[in-house]
C-alpha cells in the first residue's frame, strides 16, 4: 500500500523515456489508456498505480485470449490427447511480467510504461501473489504448466480457487503469527468466470443400490449438495503456439440467503448454510489437528476431484461420443502427490453410476488413465484417512474403495501368498484407515519419484513390495524449474549478459547454457558476472533495510536458506553453526580478525500446528536479535529472517545469494527445486547428498559444490539403533557444538529465559522416543562446520569463486522443467505437440 501511494505521489516527477515510441508501442499505449478510461472511468492523470497495473494486465490478457481462441480450435480439430494435472497447489507467483515475457513483449511494455511515467517492475510489484500454494509442490506444478505450454503440449492444471492462501506470516516478538492471506482483495485480472460450467458435488447421506433391468443403480438420500463453479486462468508459454489454462474451482451454495430467517431478524442464521457450503474453497490447508479440520480437508479433496472429473468426462463425451474405451487414448490424468487420489474411485463411480459401465470395464479404463507422482517419503505426505469419517462424508465412494481393497487382497495373496504382514502393509484399507498412497500404487499405470535417489528409495524401501509386483510402472524423473521465471524474469541483467555471449535460444533450449562454460575464465565476462551479482545483493540489502530495519553489507557473503520450515530440512543445524561462529568471534581474536563477514538470511513458513518448527523460527529471530545488536562482533555476522516468504520474495533473494543451503538429512528430501534456482543464478551449494543435490554434483563437478555429511544409507543404518552413546561422544568432544547447545538452555540467547528453547535441546540430545538426534544434526555438525570454513576461505579468492559461480550457471541446463516435461511425456503421458 505504501509503495502504491509513493508511486502515485511521484509518477509525475519520474524521468520519462526519451526514446520515441514505435507504431506498435503507440497502439499499446492507447490500449492501456483506453482500459483506464473504460474500466475505471478515469483519465491517466487521475489513475492510481493499481488502476494502471490492472489496465496493463487486461491488455496482456486480451493478447492471450486472442491466441487462446485459435489454440482452442486447433486442439479441438486435431482431437489431441490432453493432460489434466491435478494438484492441490499451484504457486504461480505474479503473472504480469511472466506473461509479457512469454509473449515476447517485455521491451514494448517497458517503453510504454516509461512514457506514461511508470516502470514495469514497479507496476508488477502491485500484483498480489496468488495464494494457491505453499512451497515446492505448488511451485513445481506452476513450472510444469509453463513448460507444457512452451512445448506446445495440450494440458490443463486443476486446483481449488482458495479465497485465502495458506496464511500471511507476521513475525511478532520473534514468533510466527498467522494472518489471513486475502490475495483476492483487489480482484484477479487473469481469471475468467465460467458459471455456465458449474457442476454439483454431493456429500454425506445414505446410498441405496439396486439392479433395475439388469443394470446397477444408486440412489442418494439426504445428501448435501455443493456447487463447484470454475474460473479459468489462460496460460501462455514462451514463444508458444498454444495457450493452456489453469482451472480453479470455487464452492457455492445451491441455496441463496434464507429470506424468512433474515426478515425475522436472524441475520446470521439466514446466511449460515451459504457460508458453510462456501467454506470448502475458503482456505488452503485448513489446520487439521481437530476433527472439523480433518473433515474440511477431506471435503476439499473430494470437491476438487469430483468437479474436475465431471468436467473431463463431459468434454470427452462432447468430442468423442460415448465410446468410453477411447478415454485412455484422449485423456491422461496426473495425480500430483496424494491429495487428489480420490479421483481414482470417483472416476469409477462416474463411469459405473452415471455412464452405465460395469466394474471390469471401468477398472480397465481407470488403470490406463491415472499416473501418480510421489514427492516425499515423509509420513505427512503418505496420507491416510479415518475409515468412519471417510464413510460418513463419502458413502458411495467408500463402497468403491472397499471393493478396490477386496480385489487388491485377492491379487496380493496370489503374488505374496500367506504373507499377512505384507498384505496389511500394502492394503488400501487397514487398521480402520484408508491409505491414499497404496490406492495410487494399486491403480495407476505409472508411478514416479522426483530424483534418482528418491526413486531408488521408493523402489528399495518405501514401495519395494509394489515395485517387485509392478516394476515396469516405476520411473525416475528428476524435477526441474522454468528458466523463464527463475532467471529471465527475475534476473534480467544476468539474462542479458548470457544472451550477449551465446544468443537467446537457451531460454527455450536450456542445454545451450553449457556454451557458457568457455567464458568461466574470461576476465571481462567474470567482471560483468560479479557486478551483476553485487547489484542484486545491493537491491536485496535495500529490501532488508526497508522491511527488517537491519543494515547488511552487500560485500559480505550472503548465505541463504529459504524453504518450508521442517526439522528434516535442518534450519536447526544452520542456526547452531551461526551460534558457534558468533562464540568463536567473541572468544578468539585471531579467528575474529580472519573471519570474512557473512549475512545469514532465512525465509520460511511453519505449519500453524507444527510447534517445534515455530519454535525454531523464534530461535532464529532471537539469535538474530542477540548477534545483530552485539557491538563485539563488529558487523561480522548479521542474521535476517524475511517474513512471509513467497515467490516474489524468492525472486529477490535467490538472485542475490552467494551460498545456497541445501542441508536436509540425507534420504529425506525427495528432490528440491530451490537448489536448482540458486544454482542457475550463480550461487554455490553447500549440501548433503540428498534429493537432486546428487544430480547437481554430477552436473557441476565436485570442485564447484560443497558436499558434506552422512549419506542416505548411513542415516538409515543409524536409525536402526538408538545411538545414544554416539551422540554423547560427539557432544563431549566438540566444544563449539556443546557451547551452542548449552546456549539453548542457559538463558544467554533470551536473557532471563532458560526454558524457552529446552524442547529443541531435549530432542537433539535425548529424542522424543529415546532416539536422540533424529535428523542427524549433531552427527553432521562437525563436518558442516568444516565445510563452511572451507567455503568462506574459498570465497575470498574472488576470481576463483566467480569462475565456480559461472560454471554452476552453465551446468544448470539439465534442471530445466522443459527437460522434466519431455521425460514425463516420453515415459508416461505420450502427448502430441500441437502444430
Amino acid at each position: 500500500m505504501a509503495q502504491a501511494k509513493s508511486m502515485a505521489q511521484n509518477k509525475n516527477t519520474k524521468t520519462t523515456a526519451t526514446k520515441k515510441l514505435t507504431a506498435s508501442e503507440e497502439v499499446l499505449k492507447k490500449e492501456i489508456v483506453g482500459k483506464v478510461n473504460r474500466h475505471f472511468g478515469k483519465v491517466m492523470e487521475d489513475a492510481t498505480p493499481h488502476m494502471v497495473y490492472t489496465a496493463c494486465a487486461l491488455t496482456v490478457r486480451d493478447r492471450i485470449m486472442e491466441k487462446w481462441a485459435v489454440s482452442h480450435q486447433t486442439v479441438k480439430k486435431m482431437g489431441a490427447k490432453k493432460l489434466y494435472y491435478l494438484s492441490f497447489e499451484f504457486l504461480m507467483g505474479r503473472l504480469l511480467c511472466t506473461n509479457i515475457l512469454n509473449l515476447m513483449q517485455t521491451e514494448e511494455y517497458q517503453h510504454v510504461l516509461n512514457d506514461l511515467g511508470y516502470s514495469l517492475p514497479e507496476i508488477a510489484e502491485l500484483e498480489n501473489d496468488a495464494g494457491l500454494g505453499n512451497g515446492g509442490l505448488g511451485r513445481l506444478a506452476a513450472c510444469f504448466i509453463d513448460s507444457l505450454t512452451t512445448l506446445d503440449l495440450p494440458a490443463y492444471g486443476c486446483t481449488i480457487r482458495y479465497e485465502y492462501g495458506l496464511f500471511r506470516q507476521k513475525i511478532v516478538d520473534g514468533y510466527q503469527t498467522e494472518l489471513p492471506d486475502s490475495w483476492l482483495d483487489n480482484g484477479n485480472a487473469w481469471e475468467i468466470a465460467r458459471p455456465e460450467e458449474t457442476v454439483e458435488v454431493k456429500f454425506g447421506g445414505e446410498v441405496y443400490t439396486d439392479w433395475v433391468d439388469g443394470k446397477f443403480t444408486c440412489r442418494y438420500n439426504n445428501s448435501h449438495t455443493i456447487l463447484a463453479m470454475p474460473y479459468d486462468v489462460p496460460l501462455c508459454g514462451y514463444d508458444s503456439k498454444i495457450v493452456n489454462k489453469l482451472r480453479l474451482w470455487s464452492s457455492k451454495s445451491p441455496d441463496h440467503m434464507n429470506m424468512q430467517e433474515f426478515n425475522s431478524g436472524n441475520y446470521v442464521r439466514a446466511v449460515e448454510e451459504k457460508e458453510l457450503a462456501e467454506v470448502i474453497s475458503k482456505v488452503l490447508y485448513p489446520e487439521d489437528n481437530h476433527t472439523e479440520g480433518k473433515e474440511l480437508r477431506l471435503k476439499q479433496q473430494y470437491f476438487l476431484v469430483s468437479a474436475t472429473l465431471q468436467w473431463i468426462l463431459k468434454e470427452f463425451e462432447n468430442r468423442n461420443g460415448q465410446d468410453w474405451s477411447k478415454l485412455p487414448d484422449k485423456v491422461v490424468i496426473h495425480i500430483n502427490d496424494t491429495h487428489p487420489t480420490m479421483a481414482i474411485p470417483e472416476m469409477m463411480r462416474l463411469l459405473m453410476d452415471e455412464k452405465g459401465l460395469g466394474w471390469d470395464e471401468a477398472w480397465d479404463i481407470v488403470t490406463h488413465v491415472f499416473a501418480y507422482t510421489n514427492h516425499t517419503v515423509m509420513s505427512e505426505a503418505l496420507e491416510k484417512w479415518p475409515l468412519d469419517m471417510f464413510r460418513k462424508i463419502l458413502p458411495r465412494v467408500y463402497m468403491i474403495v472397499e471393493e478396490m481393497n477386496r480385489r487388491l487382497m485377492i491379487r496380493l495373496n496370489e503374488v505374496y501368498p500367506n504373507d499377512s504382514a505384507k498384505h496389511k502393509y500394502m492394503a488400501i484399507i487397514s487398521d480402520n484407515q484408508i491409505f491414499m498412497a497404496n490406492m495410487c500404487l494399486a491403480s495407476c499405470f505409472a508411478v514416479n519419484g522426483v530424483s534418482k535417489l528418491h526413486t531408488d528409495i521408493l523402489k528399495q524401501d518405501i514401495f519395494a513390495d509394489y515395485y517387485n509386483m509392478n516394476n515396469d510402472h516405476f520411473y525416475a524423473i528428476t524435477n526441474g524449474i522454468t528458466f523463464r521465471r527463475w532467471i529471465a524474469n527475475c534476473n534480467p541483467e544476468l539474462t542479458e549478459l548470457i544472451s550477449s555471449k551465446i544468443g537467446k535460444n537457451w531460454i527455450k533450449d536450456a542445454s545451450e547454457l553449457s556454451k557458457l562454460k568457455k567464458y568461466a575464465k574470461d576476465p571481462a565476462f567474470k567482471k560483468q558476472f560479479a557486478e551483476i551479482k553485487r547489484n542484486n545483493k545491493v537491491r536485496l540489502a535495500q529490501y532488508i533495510k526497508e522491511h527488517n530495519d537491519i543494515v547488511v553489507n552487500p560485500d559480505s557473503i550472503f548465505d541463504v536458506q529459504c524453504k518450508r520450515l521442517h526439522e528434516y530440512k535442518r534450519q536447526m543445524m544452520n542456526v547452531l553453526h551461526i551460534l558457534a561462529e558468533y562464540n568463536r568471534i567473541i572468544e578468539d581474536n585471531v579467528y575474529a580478525e580472519n573471519y570474512y563477514p557473512k549475512t545469514y538470511i532465512f525465509g520460511a513458513k511453519a505449519a500453524p500446528g507444527y510447534k517445534r518448527a515455530k519454535l525454531i523460527i523464534k530461535l532464529i529471530n532471537s539469535v538474530g536479535d542477540m548477534i545483530n545488536n552485539d557491538p563485539r562482533v563488529k558487523d561480522k555476522i548479521k542474521v535476517v529472517f524475511l517474513e512471509n516468504y513467497s515467490v516474489s520474495i524468492a525472486e529477490k533473494l535467490i538472485i542475490a545469494a552467494d551460498i545456497s543451503e541445501q542441508i536436509s538429512t540425507a534420504g529425506k528430501e525427495a528432490s528440491g527445486t530451490g537448489n536448482m534456482k540458486f544454482m542457475l543464478n550463480g550461487a554455490l551449494t553447500i549440501g548433503t547428498l540428498d534429493g537432486a543435490n546428487v544430480e547437481m554434483l554430477e552436473q557441476v563437478g565436485e570442485d564447484n559444490i560443497y558436499i558434506f555429511g552422512l549419506k542416505a544409507d548411513e542415516v538409515a543404518a543409524r536409525v536402526k539403533y538408538a545411538g545414544t552413546d554416539e551422540v554423547k561422544n560427539i557432544y563431549s568432544s566438540n566444544a563449539s557444538l556443546r557451547h551452542a547447545l548449552e546456549q539453548l538452555v542457559d538463558g544467554s540467547i533470551v536473557p532471563g529465559s532458560n526454558q524457552m528453547f529446552r524442547d529443541l535441546y531435549q530432542t537433539l540430545l535425548f529424542g522424543d522416543y529415546g532416539f536422540p538426534d533424529t535428523y542427524m544434526v549433531i552427527r553432521d555438525f562437525e563436518e558442516y562446520m568444516k565445510t563452511q570454513e572451507k567455503m568462506s576461505a574459498d570465497y575470498q579468492d574472488r576470481d576463483k569463486w566467480i569462475e565456480k559461480a559461472i560454471l554452476n550457471t552453465a551446468s544448470a541446463g539439465f534442471f530445466s522443467s522443459d527437460r522434466t516435461i519431455e521425460d514425463y511425456n516420453k515415459n508416461i503421458w505420450h502427448l502430441t505437440p500441437i502444430k
